[in-house]
C-alpha cells in the first residue's frame, strides 16, 4: 500500500468518527512485521477547539442525567466490554504487539475499574449534620468537575483510560482521551461502546494526536484535569504545565522496580515470577521488575535458574494462532534504544548472560523484535541501572545483607513498584515498613493493586493531588460544596444582631 491507500484513523467528536482539520498524520504500525497498517490524525488548533466543545456539549447532556440513569449506562457498557472484550483484545494486539492473552488481562484489570464505577452512588454522596446550630443545617454535596483530559502511553492503550475514565464518568464529568498515536484504536473502539451503552454524545471524546493535543489540552481553559501515565519527564511536564494553568493532575511517571531475594526464598518460584515480571509485554510496562538484587548465597542459582527458564520463551507475533510467549517491542526507534542500554551495561562492566539484540523471528525479519535479556553483575552506577529501559531486560545486581538491598531501593530517584521474597514473615513486614516505595509485593512481583484501592508512587514516579482509581479517583473527579442553611421558624424570626455569626 502507498500512505494513499492507508486508511487515517480519525478523532471521535459528537458520537461519530471525524476527520481532522490538520491533514497532519502519523505512520500506525503492526510491530511484529514492521508494516505501516494505518496513518492517525495529528490534531492541529481546529481539531482541539472542535474536541473542546464536544465534550462540552456532552458534559451539558450527562450531568444531567440522574445518578440511577448514569449507573444504568456504566452497567451497558460494563456487559458490552465483557461481551466483545475479544475484539479489543485483538485491536491493542494488531498495534501494540503484545500477545492476545497478555491483551485480555489487561482489559480484564481495566473492567475491574469500570465495574468499582458501577457502584459509584455511595461514594460521591455528601454529608448532612442537622442542627449545627440553633436552626442551622449544614450539608456537603460532591458535583463533577466539568471536561476532565486523559492522556494515554502506548503500553496500555485501553487499561491505562480505565483506569480513570469509569470514575470521570460516574462523577458526570465529560472526558477527552488523547490515545498515544502509536496505537490509537482502542480508543475509538471505547468510544463507540460507549455510544451503544447510552452515553450522550460527547461525554466521551477522542482527540488523536502528537504533542499539539496534548500542549493544547493543557492550556485549555475548558479543561479541569489532567490524568497523565507515562514517562517521569514528560509526568513532570503535564504536572508542572497543567498546575500552572490551575488543573488538578494525575501524573504518573516511570519506574526502575527490583526484586529483593532472602536466602530462605523459594528459588524456584522467584525465577518464575521475575521471568514473568521482566519480560511479560516484552518489559514494556511502569511495574516490571527490571533489577534482581540477589543475596549473595543464592545468586548463581538464581541466575542459572532464571537462564533455564529464558530458554524456553517462545518469541513471536501475538496474533499468530500457535500464540508465544512474548510479542515485539512497539517500535524500531524503541527496539534501538533498548539495545543501546545493553550495550552502555556491557561496556560498564556487566555480563551478558544471554543477549537478545539483533534477536529475529523467522518470517517476520522486519518485526520489532528484541529477545529476552539477562544481565549479571551490573554497576549500580551504570546508566543501565539507573534509568528505565522500558524493555526485557533483566539486571541482577548482588548484594551481602538485607540492609545493603534495601539501601539501593531506597536511594533511587524512583518509588513505584518493589517486592521481596522470603518465607520470614517478619523480614517481610520490616520490609513493607522501611522500603520507600507506593506499591509493595510480599511474593508478588507485580503489585499492581485491585481497583477499590489506588494506584499510584513515589518519589518522581508520582506528580500531582491524586493517585489513580479507588477512593483517590473519586475525590480527584469530584469537588465538594459545602451548604449552610437555615429555615426560620416564622413564630421565632432572629431579629437584628451585627456581631460575627456565633455556634449556640
Amino acid at each position: 500500500m502507498t500512505d494513499h491507500d492507508l486508511p487515517v484513523i480519525a478523532h471521535w467528536f459528537d458520537g461519530a468518527t471525524a476527520p481532522s482539520a490538520s491533514g497532519r498524520t502519523a505512520p500506525v504500525h503492526n510491530p511484529a512485521t514492521g508494516a505501516v497498517r494505518a496513518r492517525v490524525a495529528l490534531a492541529d488548533q481546529a481539531d482541539i477547539t472542535a474536541a473542546l466543545a464536544s465534550a462540552g456539549r456532552g458534559f451539558a447532556a450527562w450531568s444531567a442525567f440522574s445518578i440511577a440513569k448514569r449507573q444504568s449506562v456504566l452497567f451497558a457498557f460494563r456487559e458490552l466490554l465483557n461481551a466483545r472484550k475479544g475484539e479489543l483484545a485483538r485491536i491493542i494486539t494488531a498495534e501494540h504487539g503484545k500477545v492476545v492473552s497478555d491483551a485480555m488481562g489487561e482489559i480484564a484489570r481495566g473492567q475491574e475499574v469500570v465495574e468499582l464505577a458501577c457502584g459509584f452512588p455511595h461514594l460521591i454522596k455528601g454529608a448532612f449534620s442537622e442542627n449545627a446550630s440553633n436552626g442551622v443545617d449544614v450539608y456537603s454535596i460532591k458535583q463533577p468537575l466539568g471536561i476532565v483530559g486523559i492522556i494515554s502511553p502506548f503500553n496500555f492503550p485501553a487499561m491505562v483510560p480505565m483506569w480513570f475514565f469509569p470514575i470521570a464518568l460516574a462523577a458526570g464529568n465529560a472526558v477527552i482521551v488523547k490515545p498515544s498515536e502509536k496505537d490509537p484504536s482502542a480508543s475509538l473502539w471505547l468510544a463507540q461502546l460507549w455510544k451503544e451503552a447510552g452515553l450522550p454524545d460527547g461525554a466521551f471524546t477522542v482527540l488523536q494526536g502528537d504533542k499539539v493535543a496534548v500542549d493544547g489540552l493543557l492550556h485549555a481553559d475548558e479543561v479541569q484535569s489532567i490524568s497523565f501515565v507515562g514517562s517521569t519527564p514528560i509526568a513532570q511536564y503535564i504536572y508542572e504545565t497543567a498546575s500552572k494553568n490551575g488543573k488538578r493532575v494525575q501524573a504518573l511517571g516511570g519506574a526502575k522496580n527490583h526484586m529483593l531475594v532472602l536466602p530462605d526464598a523459594d528459588l524456584d518460584l522467584v525465577a518464575d515470577q521475575a521471568v514473568n515480571a521482566g519480560f511479560g509485554a516484552a518489559g514494556e510496562r511502569c511495574m516490571a521488575v527490571s533489577v534482581v538484587l540477589a543475596l549473595e548465597p543464592v545468586a548463581e542459582e538464581l541466575i542459572a535458574k532464571v537462564t533455564e527458564r529464558i530458554a524456553k520463551l517462545r518469541i513471536g507475533d501475538g496474533a499468530a494462532d500457535a500464540e508465544p510467549d512474548m510479542g515485539p517491542l512497539i517500535s524500531a526507534a524503541h527496539r534501538d534504544k533498548v539495545s543501546s542500554y545493553v550495550d552502555i551495561a556491557e561496556a560498564d562492566g556487566a555480563r551478558i548472560v544471554v543477549d537478545g539484540r539483533g534477536y529475529t523471528v523467522d518470517g517476520y525479519e522486519d518485526g520489532f523484535f528484541f529477545g529476552p535479556t539477562l544481565l549479571d553483575e551490573v554497576p549500580t552506577s551504570s546508566r543501565a541501572y539507573t534509568e528505565e529501559i522500558f524493555g526485557p531486560v533483566l539486571s541482577v545486581v548482588r548484594v551481602r545483607t538485607y540492609d545493603e538491598g534495601l539501601a539501593l531501593i531506597n536511594s533511587g530517584e524512583f518509588g513505584n513498584g518493589t517486592a521481596i521474597f522470603t518465607n520470614d514473615g517478619g523480614a517481610a513486614r520490616r520490609f513493607q515498613n522501611e522500603v520507600q516505595v507506593g506499591m509493595i509485593g510480599i511474593n508478588v512481583p507485580i503489585p499492581v493493586p485491585v481497583a477499590y484501592h489506588s494506584f499510584g508512587g513515589w518519589k518522581k514516579s508520582l506528580f500531582g493531588d491524586a493517585k489513580a482509581y479507588g477512593v483517590h479517583g473519586f475525590d480527584f473527579f469530584t469537588r465538594e460544596k459545602a451548604v449552610t442553611s437555615r429555615w426560620l421558624d416564622p413564630a421565632t424570626h432572629g431579629g437584628i444582631n451585627l456581631g460575627f455569626p456565633q455556634n449556640s
